[in-house]
Protein backbone atom coordinates (compact mmCIF):
# COMPACT_ATOMS: atom_id res chain seq x y z
CA UNK A 1 0.00 0.00 0.00
CA UNK A 2 0.99 3.59 -0.49
CA UNK A 3 0.33 6.85 1.35
CA UNK A 4 1.46 10.40 0.73
CA UNK A 5 3.56 12.60 2.95
CA UNK A 6 3.41 16.26 1.98
CA UNK A 7 2.27 15.11 -1.46
CA UNK A 8 5.14 12.63 -1.93
CA UNK A 9 4.36 8.95 -2.46
CA UNK A 10 5.52 6.68 0.37
CA UNK A 11 5.32 2.90 0.26
CA UNK A 12 4.17 1.09 3.38
CA UNK A 13 5.81 -2.09 4.58
CA UNK A 14 4.00 -4.96 6.22
CA UNK A 15 0.63 -6.63 6.08
CA UNK A 16 -2.45 -4.57 6.88
CA UNK A 17 -4.76 -6.65 9.08
CA UNK A 18 -8.28 -7.37 7.92
CA UNK A 19 -11.42 -6.13 9.62
CA UNK A 20 -13.15 -8.87 11.59
CA UNK A 21 -9.91 -10.70 12.32
CA UNK A 22 -8.01 -10.73 15.60
CA UNK A 23 -5.32 -8.08 15.42
CA UNK A 24 -1.72 -9.26 15.29
CA UNK A 25 0.39 -9.39 18.43
CA UNK A 26 3.13 -6.76 18.31
CA UNK A 27 5.94 -5.75 20.68
CA UNK A 28 6.26 -2.12 21.74
CA UNK A 29 8.13 -0.21 24.46
CA UNK A 30 6.51 1.80 27.23
CA UNK A 31 8.00 5.02 28.59
CA UNK A 32 10.22 3.02 30.99
CA UNK A 33 11.68 0.87 28.16
CA UNK A 34 9.66 -2.18 29.20
CA UNK A 35 8.31 -4.40 26.45
CA UNK A 36 4.53 -4.34 26.07
CA UNK A 37 2.51 -6.55 23.77
CA UNK A 38 -0.68 -5.45 22.08
CA UNK A 39 -2.14 -8.68 23.50
CA UNK A 40 -1.79 -7.27 27.03
CA UNK A 41 -4.76 -4.97 26.35
CA UNK A 42 -7.24 -7.80 25.71
CA UNK A 43 -10.36 -7.43 27.79
CA UNK A 44 -10.62 -3.72 26.99
CA UNK A 45 -11.94 -1.91 23.97
CA UNK A 46 -8.77 -0.69 22.29
CA UNK A 47 -8.21 2.33 20.07
CA UNK A 48 -4.70 2.52 18.63
CA UNK A 49 -3.63 5.72 16.90
CA UNK A 50 -0.34 5.55 15.02
CA UNK A 51 1.39 8.85 14.36
CA UNK A 52 4.68 9.82 12.67
CA UNK A 53 5.97 11.90 15.63
CA UNK A 54 4.39 13.51 18.67
CA UNK A 55 6.58 16.57 18.05
CA UNK A 56 4.58 17.61 14.98
CA UNK A 57 1.44 19.79 15.03
CA UNK A 58 -1.09 17.26 13.67
CA UNK A 59 0.22 14.42 15.88
CA UNK A 60 0.18 16.73 18.90
CA UNK A 61 -3.40 17.78 18.16
CA UNK A 62 -4.47 14.15 17.59
CA UNK A 63 -3.01 12.95 20.89
CA UNK A 64 -4.65 15.87 22.72
CA UNK A 65 -8.01 15.10 21.11
CA UNK A 66 -7.88 11.43 22.08
CA UNK A 67 -6.65 12.32 25.60
CA UNK A 68 -9.67 14.62 26.02
CA UNK A 69 -12.07 11.97 24.67
CA UNK A 70 -10.54 9.24 26.87
CA UNK A 71 -11.57 11.14 29.99
CA UNK A 72 -15.26 10.56 29.18
CA UNK A 73 -15.08 7.03 27.75
CA UNK A 74 -14.57 5.05 30.97
CA UNK A 75 -12.09 2.50 32.23
CA UNK A 76 -13.13 -0.26 29.79
CA UNK A 77 -11.47 1.71 26.99
CA UNK A 78 -7.73 1.96 26.40
CA UNK A 79 -6.36 4.47 23.91
CA UNK A 80 -2.79 3.98 22.72
CA UNK A 81 -0.76 6.46 20.70
CA UNK A 82 2.07 4.62 18.95
CA UNK A 83 5.01 6.30 17.22
CA UNK A 84 8.66 5.71 16.44
CA UNK A 85 9.59 8.42 18.95
CA UNK A 86 11.98 7.26 21.66
CA UNK A 87 10.25 6.33 24.92
CA UNK A 88 12.14 9.13 26.70
CA UNK A 89 10.84 11.68 24.19
CA UNK A 90 7.30 10.33 24.57
CA UNK A 91 7.48 10.64 28.36
CA UNK A 92 8.87 14.17 28.12
CA UNK A 93 6.21 15.17 25.59
CA UNK A 94 3.36 13.71 27.68
CA UNK A 95 4.56 15.56 30.77
CA UNK A 96 4.89 18.87 28.94
CA UNK A 97 1.56 18.43 27.11
CA UNK A 98 -0.43 17.24 30.12
CA UNK A 99 -1.32 13.96 28.43
CA UNK A 100 -2.47 11.56 31.14
CA UNK A 101 -5.42 9.54 29.79
CA UNK A 102 -3.85 7.90 26.74
CA UNK A 103 -0.81 5.64 26.83
CA UNK A 104 2.10 6.36 24.51
CA UNK A 105 4.11 3.41 23.24
CA UNK A 106 7.21 3.34 21.05
CA UNK A 107 7.87 1.12 18.04
CA UNK A 108 11.41 2.44 17.58
CA UNK A 109 13.31 -0.69 18.65
CA UNK A 110 11.77 -3.38 16.46
CA UNK A 111 9.28 -1.64 14.13
CA UNK A 112 7.23 -4.73 15.00
CA UNK A 113 3.91 -2.90 15.19
CA UNK A 114 4.57 -0.99 11.97
CA UNK A 115 5.34 -4.17 10.04
CA UNK A 116 2.55 -6.30 11.54
CA UNK A 117 -0.09 -3.59 11.01
CA UNK A 118 1.24 -2.49 7.61
CA UNK A 119 1.89 1.14 8.59
CA UNK A 120 5.71 1.32 8.54
CA UNK A 121 7.14 3.89 6.13
CA UNK A 122 10.59 2.28 5.68
CA UNK A 123 12.06 5.19 3.69
CA UNK A 124 11.58 7.46 6.73
CA UNK A 125 11.42 4.83 9.50
CA UNK A 126 8.20 6.44 10.67
CA UNK A 127 4.66 5.16 11.08
CA UNK A 128 1.85 6.29 8.83
CA UNK A 129 -1.12 7.98 10.47
CA UNK A 130 -3.72 5.30 11.13
CA UNK A 131 -6.46 4.28 13.55
CA UNK A 132 -7.28 0.73 14.64
CA UNK A 133 -10.19 -0.13 16.94
CA UNK A 134 -10.49 -3.61 18.45
CA UNK A 135 -13.13 -5.18 20.64
CA UNK A 136 -12.39 -6.81 24.00
CA UNK A 137 -11.31 -10.02 22.23
CA UNK A 138 -8.83 -8.17 20.01
CA UNK A 139 -10.98 -8.39 16.87
CA UNK A 140 -10.55 -5.38 14.57
CA UNK A 141 -13.82 -3.60 13.99
CA UNK A 142 -12.58 -0.28 12.56
CA UNK A 143 -9.51 0.82 10.67
CA UNK A 144 -8.40 3.92 8.82
CA UNK A 145 -5.07 4.51 7.16
CA UNK A 146 -4.99 8.24 6.42
CA UNK A 147 -4.04 8.70 2.73
CA UNK A 148 -2.07 11.93 3.36
CA UNK A 149 0.00 11.45 6.52
CA UNK A 150 -0.08 15.17 7.34
CA UNK A 151 -3.90 15.16 7.55
CA UNK A 152 -6.04 14.38 10.59
CA UNK A 153 -7.81 11.02 10.90
CA UNK A 154 -11.57 10.62 11.03
CA UNK A 155 -11.98 11.20 14.76
CA UNK A 156 -15.75 10.80 14.72
CA UNK A 157 -15.61 7.50 12.83
CA UNK A 158 -13.07 6.06 15.26
CA UNK A 159 -14.90 7.29 18.36
CA UNK A 160 -18.27 6.05 17.04
CA UNK A 161 -16.72 2.59 16.57
CA UNK A 162 -15.45 2.67 20.17
CA UNK A 163 -18.80 3.82 21.57
CA UNK A 164 -20.62 0.97 19.83
CA UNK A 165 -18.49 -1.47 21.85
CA UNK A 166 -19.13 0.09 25.25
Amino acid sequence: MQVKMMGNDMMLEGQIPKLGEVMPSAKLLDNELKEVSTDSFRGKVLLIATVPSLDTPVCDAEAHRFNKEAASLGSDIQILVVSMDLPFAQARWCGAAGIDKVKTLSDHRYADFGKKFGVLIPALRLLARAIFVADRDGRLIYMQIVPEVTNHPNYDGALDAVKKLI
